[in-house]
This record gives structure tokens, sequence and C-alpha cells, in this order.
């Protein structure tokens, strides 16, 4: 057998079949005498072969993409006998590669984050094209890596792929999202060479790179001094460009005159500072309260200490409500005595109650009386003196309890129909008697 190497070009166009090749054995003489047989893989439809010369012409266009060679048998048989002049061989018809795949990311888009404030080349990302032609011919399947969109933020090795960082301390609080587009070419990236694309979505993720901050230095609140005990009064934030735990903060009273009047706690979920009162507000005693309040990250990261430090402070001014009171007996409860058969107008004695507010306006009494009540004292509505009306009888009656209700009146209408404010209280005396009031023997 007298043959080469056999090739067929892929993707052939042309016209006529293409010419692959010759057998040849070095018994044929030219003579016609010689007939060459061809069997195996697409003998006959793909393949024909001359059987007089051993030329051979492939009749279809092949694809080596999808079959990269045919393995065939040759026969030299002598016409006259049909008695093989040569043994039968086995030869092979390589598809010879053609630049006709383009390069193809398999697994784009690409959704990936990378830490803000990275190393300027910090690794975020490998990507691969595949090319489906022939690695081992020519440079169809040699691919290059380019960035055709994302600079100057990115960039990527030409040979591996590697997606990398390509400035200092980018930051998520300037810009969060980045679209980076790479191109894959083949051919070496020569001209002419076929290329294709894939979309990376990069995501910078939170550092704490950025202390809390009060947006002013100075507040001021209203609380009424009739706030209760325990309950909230205000509300105060510092705000945080970060996100998630990086944002995360506690709040604390770090100074002032009302430290032991106020508390701060934080509200995880809104990471507010809640005030909260500790003790009773007087407006009469203290009008105002400082305090100094500080905002503190909880999460560090010692990274970033040089950005710090982590926390802020502001001064809150709280301003005392003055809240219009009832009037005050000077003792909760008084106890009088009086004679029996003493005559009427007598002088039991005095209550005595004070507007507690700072207008410190008049007070004026009046004693509690229901309907059926038979009525033994009245009570001097300007001095709270108050006197019998009745001759009294200790074999009858030998203790009495009234109620007298003093009540603040407006300036500007010092009459019944200004009463602003009342406070009732309970006077003792040689009547009725009850558990609070001691007997009178």
């Amino acid at each position: 057998w007298v043959w080469n190497q056999f090739f067929v070009l892929e993707e052939h166009m042309g016209p006529d079949p293409q010419y692959v090749g010759k057998l040849h054995s070095n018994s044929d003489k030219g003579d016609g005498s010689v007939k060459y047989i061809l069997t195996g893989e697409g003998a006959g439809t793909i393949f024909i072969i001359d059987d007089t010369t051993g030329d051979i012409h492939s009749t279809k266009s092949l694809d080596r993409e999808q079959k990269t060679h045919y393995v065939l048998h040759a026969q030299a048989i002598d016409r006259r006998t049909n008695k093989p002049l040569e043994p039968e061989s086995e030869f092979i018809i390589k598809v010879q590669d053609i630049n006709d795949n383009a390069p193809k990311f398999t697994d784009g888009p690409y959704i990936v984050t990378v830490p803000e404030m990275s190393d300027m080349g910090t690794s975020v990302l490998q990507v691969t094209a595949t090319d489906a032609d022939d690695p081992t011919y020519g440079n169809s399947a040699r691919v290059v890596y380019s960035i055709l969109q994302g600079q100057p933020y990115f960039s990527v090795d030409p040979k591996t792929g590697v997606i990398r960082t390509a400035l200092h301390n980018m930051d998520r609080e300037a810009r969060e999202h980045y679209s980076v587009v790479i191109q894959a070419k083949d051919m070496a990236g020569q001209v002419g060479g076929l290329s294709g694309s894939t979309t990376v979505n990069i995501t910078l993720t939170d550092v704490n790179d950025n202390p809390p901050r009060f947006p002013q230095k100075h507040y001021q609140l209203y609380v009424p001094e009739s706030a209760q005990v325990g309950s909230a009064v205000g509300k105060i934030k510092a705000n945080d460009a970060d996100t998630g735990s990086n944002a995360d903060m506690t709040y604390s009273i770090i100074n002032g005159d009302g430290m032991g009047i106020f508390s701060i706690s934080t509200d995880k979920e809104t990471r507010e500072g809640i005030l909260s009162l500790k003790k009773p507000l007087n407006y009469e005693k203290k009008k105002s309260y400082t305090l100094n309040i500080e905002g503190a990250n909880t999460h560090l990261d010692f990274r970033f200490s040089h950005l710090g430090p982590f926390k802020d402070a502001t001064m809150l001014k709280i301003i005392v409500g003055d809240v219009d009171e009832p009037p005050l007996f000077s003792m909760p409860s008084y106890l009088m005595e009086v004679y029996e058969n003493a005559k009427i107008g007598t002088v039991v004695g005095t209550v005595l109650a004070q507007d507690p507010d700072s207008t410190n306006s008049l007070v004026r009494y009046f004693i509690n009386y229901n309907v059926e009540d038979d009525r033994f004292f009245n009570i001097d509505a300007n001095t709270g003196t108050i006197r019998t009306t009745k001759v009294l009888d200790r074999e009858e009656t030998p203790w009495y309890n009234i109620t007298v209700t003093a009540s603040e009146i407006a300036a500007a209408a010092p009459s019944p129909s200004g009463f602003v404010h009342a406070r009732e209280m309970g006077v003792c005396g040689p009547a009725m008697q009850k558990p609070s009031c001691p007997r009178l023997v």
C-alpha cells in the first residue's frame, strides 16, 4: 500500500466533490487490472472511490465538531481472478478544522459580590469560555479575554479570565452595583477571530467603614411634668451609611444633669435611641435638663479604625412642661374637735390648700354634701375655716366625717364658673366614724 495521511476540510461548500486522496498498490501497473474497494464508515455515501485509479472524494459537507474522523478499510484485488493483491488495511480520514465556532460562556450571566474597600487586584470571579474548534490545530480554539464594559473599576486576565478589582477603596456608599461585560475572542485575539461575550453583575457588599453621625449637634425635647415614670418621652437617632449589622449601634447617656432622671435604650429594629423617664418631673423645682448622648457602633472592623472613631455625641436639652395641677392640702386628713351644745357658728378648725403651680392661683373651699345630708357645718370659701351650723349633741351623734374640696379659680374670673382644678380631702369630726379617723372620747 502507498498512501499518505488523508484529510478532508470541514464545511466544504464547493460545487464538486472534495478530493481526499488516493489509494495505490505498488502491484498496480496502470493497466486497469487492479480494482480498489473501500469499506467502513461513510464508504459509498460520504466517501466514494474510483475503483480503477483509487482516487477518493468526499461528496458531503462535514462538521468536525460532530465527527472528527472516519475509519475505513481498503482492498486491492485482481479484476480477473478476484484475488487480493494486498491484505485489507485500515486507514483514517480526518476532518480538518476551520474556525467556524465562536467562543461561548455556558454559565453566564454571572452574579457575584466583592467587599467594598477591597485592595486593588482582589479576585472577583474566573469566567471560562469554551470553543468547539480543534484546540490542537491552529488558533481556532485559542481564546483571549478582554473587558468591553466595566473599566476602570475592573480588569480581566487575558489568558485565565480572572476578573479583579482595578481601583483602590471602591466605596459601596458611592456606587453599589456594576455591570461588567467580558469578551472571549478566538484566533488568539487576532483580527478575523470569532468572539462571544457575557455579563458579570458585581455588587459591592458592605463593610463597617462609616461611623454613626447625629444630623445635629443640639436637640431640644419638650416633656410635660405629668409624664409617667417608665414611659418613653422621646426618640433620637444617629445616621449610619452602612447596612445590616455594620449599622447597628447602642445609645448611652455619657453625662449631663439629667442622668439620674432619664435613661436611654436602643430599638434594634429602627436603630433609634428611646428616651425614658426614671423619676418624676416637677416644673416648679427644675424647668430643664441637659443630656449628652452618644451613639456607637457595636460591630467594629479594625481594618478601618483609621476612619473612626465609630461613635458620635450630641447634646439634648429637655424642657419640662408646666402642667396645671390641682391644689394640694397641707395635710392628707384633719382631726378636729368641738364641744357639744356649742353655739351655732362656733369655729371647728381650718383647712389649708395651695396651688402647687408657679402661678399660685387663689383657692376656694366648699364641703361636699349629698342631697339627703343634714348639714351641720359650713366652710368659709376663702379661708377654709369650718363652723357649726347647728347645735350638736354628742349623745345623739358623737362623730362626723366631712369631705372638703379645694378648687383653683381662674384669675380672670374669680367665681364658681372659674374653677379649673379641685382636690378633695376628708375632714374627721365627731360624727360617722371611719377607720381612717380616730374616735374621739
